[in-house]
């Protein structure tokens, strides 16, 4: 195939986005070439989006079979049904993705499952890894309704954890608490968190008053991750606290250079797993046709739904 179709920036188009014909991709060595049939939308993917240039092709996660192995030998040979990410350019129909980025999955595992796991679930995962052993341990969970947060809440809870989410309004507090929270902050302001802790750990995708109050909430030696920053990037630190409570550390957990410094093959290979045995929830709120990706689109930077967006592209 010479052309493909691919979701592009355009600014003409609803929402920014469109499906145009594009060239196909050429794996290289170690790239198998993937057809695909799911995608999911991440928010930091879909702002940049908005912001960038008319012909950029955004994309991170998807899922689909692979129709070309890798030259190399190495990864999933054809036929195998894999997920998998990029740095770009993922929502098309064929791409190519190094093999150390893919992994196969469980027959039981569907595609519109298995496209939520690579950014929102590998985050949650990293996020955790910094809090260390977590059997016991007080874990404050912010942005607990988004895809990232619900993939946290679960696999803080399999980690033995004390969880604590938090919630913008009373309809979504059970959904928190589904998700592995044994106790819910509702509202905007999250100081009632402290009636909880204080926390070895907490993961912090608002950003602004909501991570300045988490701060505030760390006990000796421990980590606060943020990943985000959904209401404000601008922060007040009081760094008294800091240093009189006594080793903590803020941990800035950017998707890049995390997931670039090992492969991220094996543990998606295992969260894929924890999906098959029905021990992780794929929160999957919007399923619709690519062709809807501009409403999809919007919809998610207007916080229309909580949860993971995935596209099928053969609807």
């Amino acid at each position: 195939m010479s052309s493909i179709r691919a979701i592009v920036v355009d600014p003409d188009a609803r929402g920014r986005l469109a499906i145009k014909e594009v060239e196909a991709p050429q794996a290289g060595p170690s790239e198998a070439l993937v057809q695909v049939e799911a995608i999911s939308l991440n928010r930091g993917e879909v702002l940049h989006a908005m912001q960038t240039e008319a012909g950029w092709r955004p994309g991170w996660d998807l899922a689909g079979t692979v129709i070309k192995q890798a030259a190399s030998g190495t990864g999933p040979k054809v036929g195998s049904r894999v997920v998998g990410s990029v740095g770009a350019g993922a929502w098309a129909e064929q791409v190519a993705v190094p093999t150390n980025r893919l992994a196969e999955l469980p027959a039981s595992v569907i595609f519109a499952q298995a496209a939520t796991l690579p950014t929102a679930g590998l985050t949650a995962l990293r996020a955790l890894e910094k809090g260390g052993f977590l059997l016991n341990r007080r874990v404050l969970i912010t942005g607990s309704t988004g895809g990232v947060g619900l993939f946290a809440h679960q696999l803080a809870r399999r980690s033995g954890a004390y969880v604590v989410g938090t919630a913008r309004h009373e309809r979504l507090e059970a959904l928190v608490r589904e998700a592995g929270a044994d106790e819910v902050i509702v509202g905007e302001d999250i100081s009632e968190a402290g009636a909880y802790g204080p926390y070895h750990l907490i993961i912090d995708s608002v950003g602004g008053k909501t991570l300045e109050s988490a701060l505030s909430l760390l006990a000796i030696g421990a980590t606060c991750v943020t990943l985000g920053w959904s209401a404000s990037p601008e922060v007040t630190v009081d760094v008294s606290n800091f240093i009189l409570t006594g080793r903590t550390t803020l941990y800035g957990l950017n998707m890049y250079t995390e997931f670039d410094s090992r492969a991220r093959s094996e543990d998606l290979a295992w969260l894929a797993q924890l999906v098959a045995r029905q021990q992780l929830r794929t929160p999957i709120e919007v399923e619709a046709s690519w062709h809807d990706i501009g409403d999809v689109a919007q919809r998610l930077l207007q916080r229309q739904f909580t949860g993971k967006a995935v596209l099928h592209l053969s609807r």
